[in-house]
């Protein structure tokens, strides 16, 4: 009965806050841009369905992220970002006034220390002053506020410890894939002028068809890690179920839209992920199994006439070409179309910003406005070396491997539960993939790929044979 007083007091709290907290908002929003008070309108019932059906609202917010990019212009995905920052936040406090505990891990306190420490990367910037009176200030405040989002993420779906087990959590994320499937198959089958503007993504210069696929995550490569991440979880399920062919039809139809991305770099992380995923049952038949399916993907890769020129274009890249040396492909870059040399160009560029400020950088989200680009790093490790100096590079490298760590101490712990360990490996296979991938690639801003991760991430920890006790006790 006091449970019960206690739930019911940490919904009727939690509304009224957020009644408050909407109501000076739309007071606000009138003064300012009367258009705004329609988004209220839509945002005062989906605060009462958040309090009133925590879990399955939780598990909704999960689920629609993936179909928000197209969106981007009109900042929805932002707004997105801010609102679940704001429902955490009004959930802990609620939760907090009723003298209920606030789920964390150890790994939460980390990772919270580690999102406090990038503001100081933030004040950095008026600091500096160079920068103070044009938009790279709010810039750097807009990325300091997705990573905080990361972290209402993970402590958000902490808060459904012992309340949903979590493999019917990670089944749930499966219908995150839904419109971004089917936004590929569209992409796939149908010309460009019968698709919608907002799906039209990269098409060929010539032809004028689509020629990477990108489903609704914006750009091919965004999609390419999303992808990555879903196919580690369909094979960890076709290692739990007994009927096992629905999910290598999904495994197949994943793989064949990860191919169509044409991202190069994909299929350098996808040779990571297979190597580590078959490490801890290396044999002849796994090592053979693995290479061949490796092999099918660089076959279809290189079956296309776009695959053929990615991988053509590596023989004019000085890493390839011993006549050609960095100074020429930097110049080719201006003019070749070789997105290697462009690189080059690029983290040069990057490397002689960064030498004249090499302790603290320039600050975060500056990485962009340090080259005549005016474009991201495509190395995530000279972002970082270039924002945050040798002292941001060192937090980052050493936020990485915490989580590796982290993740060979579950590896250690879940011995008890193979459904629990299996998972754990699939996402230290996923780590080193992107560990990997962050040299070409620019994976930290993978926003919508990172809210499912740190989903995983926390629900990893929890004590899966304790929960299984739980239910079997219920169910009695």
């Amino acid at each position: 009965m006091l449970t019960n007083q206690r739930a019911s007091s940490l919904v009727t709290l939690s509304i009224v806050l957020a009644g408050l907290g909407i109501g000076i908002f739309a007071g606000f929003l009138a003064s300012v841009r009367p258009a705004y008070l329609g988004l209220v309108a839509i945002a005062v019932p989906l605060v009462f369905y958040f309090f009133t059906k925590f879990e399955q609202a939780v598990i909704g917010l999960l689920i629609v992220r993936s179909a928000l990019d197209p969106f981007s212009d009109q900042q929805i995905p932002a707004a997105f970002a801010i609102g679940i920052n704001v429902l955490t936040l009004l959930y802990v406090v609620a939760t907090l006034l009723v003298g209920r505990p606030v789920r964390t891990d150890r790994f939460w306190w980390l990772f919270a220390g580690w999102v406090a420490l990038q503001g100081l990367w933030v004040i950095l910037i008026p600091l500096g002053g160079q920068w103070l009176h044009t938009g790279v200030w709010r810039d750097s405040v807009r990325e300091w506020v997705r990573l905080f989002s990361w972290l209402m993420v993970y402590l958000l779906v902490m808060q459904l410890k012992d309340r949903v087990h979590p493999q019917k959590i990670v089944s749930a994320l499966f219908f995150a894939l839904v419109i971004p499937l089917t936004a590929a198959m569209m992409q796939t089958i149908l010309p460009v002028s019968l698709l919608p503007a907002i799906l039209r993504g990269t098409q060929d210069p010539i032809l004028g068809e689509i020629s990477r696929i990108n489903g609704t995550l914006g750009l091919s490569n965004t999609f390419a890690t999303f992808l990555l991440l879903f196919i580690g979880l369909t094979y960890w399920k076709i290692s739990q179920s007994q009927q096992r062919w629905p999910w290598l039809v999904l495994l197949g139809l994943l793989c064949f839209f990860y191919v169509s991305t044409k991202a190069l770099f994909a299929l350098m992380m996808l040779g990571v992920f297979i190597l580590v995923l078959i490490a801890p049952r290396l044999s002849m038949i796994n090592l053979i199994g693995g290479a061949l399916l490796f092999g099918i993907v660089i076959a279809l890769f290189a079956s296309t006439e776009f695959g053929q020129q990615r991988l053509s274009s590596l023989a004019q890249t000085p890493l390839f070409n011993p006549d050609m040396d960095i100074s020429r492909a930097i110049l080719l870059a201006q003019g070749d179309y070789n997105s290697f040399n462009w690189r080059l160009s690029q983290w040069t560029y990057l490397l002689k910003a960064w030498e004249q400020s090499p302790i603290f950088g320039y600050g975060l989200a500056t990485s962009r406005h340090l080259t005549i680009y005016n474009n991201y790093a495509h190395n995530d490790y000279l972002m970082t070396l270039a924002e945050g100096g040798v002292v941001g590079f060192l937090v980052f490298i050493a936020f990485l491997g915490i989580q590796v760590t982290h993740l060979i101490h579950l590896l250690q712990r879940t011995s008890r539960s193979m459904a629990q360990q299996k998972l754990c490996w699939v996402l230290l296979a996923m780590l080193l993939s992107i560990i990997v991938g962050m040299i070409t690639e620019n994976i930290w801003t993978h926003t919508t790929f990172f809210f499912y991760w740190w989903t995983l991430f926390a629900v990893t920890a929890w004590d899966w044979n304790q929960l299984k006790l739980l239910d079997n006790f219920v169910a009695e």
